[in-house]
């Protein structure tokens, strides 16, 4: 496989590619992940992981609501991946994540996620080279886990935004009240290492067994249009059945 450079991949849709037809797939798409997702919490024989990853402002909240929005709260849950505390400081940096995994017949989606201890330590020089390889080998030794020993799908997005795209909705959240609880001083400190970062996002994307799906954000209606499509695709092959009740006499 042929190595993945990020700013060779367009952040937005194809050209001519028509958005009122992609939203009708979508709405489509929606309704019959929540049908899927039905499925899978009766059957509770396997379960999907969901990693969001990406720059702020790169549409992650708003991929998980419009997505997601078909599927029942029972079977879906979200975590939001913010600094760690004490206590997960004190622990291996993957403790905090794997005891979140889903369980057999749930969804869970995470907001960020344990690829935070590979970018923002190795961004800010936190950590060594040595430190960061062993730690990616660790991510793929724990994916490749669930995989094998608890029948989970791992679906990984890395959320594309151009640097024009993030400033402008980095800029949103200051200008519109509806939105400022997003703000955040610290997201325009880190916007100004953004080479560094797409230089990490490169590495750790390049170096994962379980691959990424690059989704092109900068048009939120592509965003949702890629992530239904592959989220839907996955669900479909894993044919989740309902369970039924056994007729008949033994004999």
């Amino acid at each position: 496989m042929s190595r993945i450079i990020l700013s060779k991949i367009s952040p937005l849709p194809p050209d001519n590619f028509n958005k009122e037809e992609a939203s009708a797939c979508t709405e489509k798409w929606i309704q019959r992940i929540g049908e899927l997702q039905h499925k899978l919490y009766a059957e509770k024989k396997r379960a999907l992981l969901v990693v969001l990853q990406g720059m702020d402002g790169s549409g992650k909240d708003g991929g998980v609501k419009n997505v997601f929005g078909g599927c029942s709260p029972t079977g879906i849950m979200v975590y939001a991946f913010k600094k760690p505390t004490d206590e997960e400081l004190a622990h291996d940096f993957l403790w905090r994540v794997h005891k979140v995994t889903p369980r057999k017949g749930m969804i869970h989606v995470f907001v960020r996620s344990h690829y935070e201890d590979v970018l923002v330590p190795r961004v800010h020089k936190w950590i060594s080279k040595e430190r960061t390889k062993n730690r990616i080998e660790a991510i793929n030794a724990f994916e490749e886990l669930l995989i094998s020993e608890n029948e989970t799908a791992v679906l990984k997005f890395y959320m594309h935004v151009s640097q024009e795209e993030q400033k402008r909705q980095l800029q949103e959240r200051i200008d519109n009240p509806a939105k400022q609880w997003k703000h955040n001083p610290a997201d325009l400190e880190e916007s100004e290492l953004w080479n560094e970062y797409m230089r990490c996002y490169e590495d750790v994307i390049n170096q994962s067994t379980v691959p990424w799906h690059i989704v092109p954000v900068d048009k939120r209606w592509y965003r949702d249009y890629v992530m239904a499509k592959i989220v839907r695709e996955t669900l479909e092959k894993m044919k989740p059945q309902l369970p039924t009740f056994k007729t008949g006499v033994e004999k």
